[in-house]
């Protein structure tokens, strides 16, 4: 393939509406061949699960996702948040900012959030030398913004890799920290509406035909979405908003500069959005009721990187046929999955302009999410 810069290709690709059509693939480009999937998760995310660490393995896996954006000076890149962790495509120009970006964030995370973080950058040659591919789409869950979509089988090999300690990019020197400007997880629990918030990861059989995975994921995403019974976690009016914000401490280390100059600027400045939010101030182009809004549409609760992940608000009920249908396209070989049941969903939320409508707003289960279902899907396959 020729080189393409990063801008160019990641802009002739076509933003898709409509979650249903995601498993077409006439959706997705591939990737240029010199470029690199960055891949970056939390050892033992399962431990800090148990112990209730759950905000600070989100607030991991999406500082990856921060650090690298305001490394390649906001310029759009693929991504998608995996709740313990994150994967991206950057081309070569923008390889050397991102690995110095991974190589901070894996500092920041263990001497700040006290977790360990493998990171990695994956050519994608070596992904192709294996017979796999990577390939992406864009589906836009609003007219504000798009999130990538990853197909083809490498980002699973790159994460295996990376877990196997191949192409690993090492932490940077202590005291390391990333720019992870617009970070922050101020937004309260979201508690289900419907009965309980359900983590869903569905990942092809070892062996899968790929027309019955195709039709296997279409038929769960027309379950969902035709469901009075299951829905978006985050509430129509966006998630409730209180000062001090439970994730305070979070937005404090994520900030730069020394401890009580931090703790100053944080405590000042989320006191000062409540009171914006609060009383609906509209000032300097920011518009609190359209910002809330703006989360709303901008959640990313259900997304495709090798694997249909989703965050639902549904019912009992449904929750039993959706593992029914599961249960029986696994038996078939065409699928392995995992499911997590929960009472509140969380959001950790990446701004970088209070005042554009591009921000991103990260969702995942509150009480294990993501992690927790691949932990059962582990479980199940063993």
């Amino acid at each position: 393939m020729s080189k393409i810069s990063s801008a160019d290709y990641y802009a002739s690709i076509p933003v898709f509406r409509g979650f249903s059509r995601l498993m077409d693939p006439g959706l997705y480009k591939p990737v240029p061949d010199d470029w690199l999937i960055g891949t970056a998760d939390i050892v033992d995310s399962t431990k800090a699960i148990a112990d209730k660490r759950y905000k600070a393995v989100n607030m991991a896996g999406a500082a990856v996702i921060a650090a690298v954006t305001n490394a390649l000076e906001g310029r759009e890149f693929p991504f998608v948040f995996g709740g313990d962790g994150a994967s991206f495509a950057v081309g070569p120009e923008d390889a050397a900012a991102a690995r110095e970006a991974l190589s901070a964030t894996a500092t920041w995370v263990r001497e700040d959030l006290d977790l360990s973080m493998r990171v990695a950058l994956v050519p994608v040659t070596a992904i192709r030398a294996q017979g796999l591919d990577v390939r992406v789409a864009r589906y836009g869950p609003s007219a504000n913004l798009s999130y990538a979509m990853f197909a083809g089988g490498g980002l699973g090999w790159a994460e295996a890799a990376m877990k196997r300690g191949e192409f690993a990019v090492s932490p940077a020197p202590s005291g390391a920290q990333p720019d992870l400007s617009g970070l922050s997880c101020r937004f309260e629990e979201m508690p289900s509406a419907r009965g309980l918030i359900l983590s869903v990861l569905v990942l092809p059989g070892a062996n899968a035909d790929p027309q019955a995975y195709r039709k296997a994921i279409e038929d769960i995403i027309t379950l969902t979405e035709r469901s009075p019974e299951a829905g978006r976690p985050v509430p129509a009016g966006g998630p409730a908003l209180r000062w001090p914000p439970q994730g305070l401490g979070y937005e404090v280390r994520a900030t730069r500069g020394s401890a009580v100059s931090r703790w100053v600027r944080v405590i000042g400045r989320t006191l000062f959005v409540y009171a914006v939010m609060r009383f609906g101030i509209n000032m300097g182009g920011f518009v609190p009721v359209l910002y809330r809004q703006q989360v709303v549409e901008n959640s990313d609760f259900r997304k495709y990187d090798d694997a249909l992940r989703m965050i639902l608000d549904c019912s009992e009920d449904l929750a039993k046929e959706l593992e029914r249908r599961l249960s029986e396209a696994a038996a078939d070989g065409i699928v392995r999955y995992g499911l997590h049941r929960q009472d509140t969903a969380m959001m950790t939320c990446f701004t970088p302009s209070a005042i554009r409508p591009d921000h991103v707003h990260f969702v995942d289960g509150a009480q294990g999410g993501y992690a927790s279902a691949a932990t059962a899907l582990k479980t199940a396959a063993a």
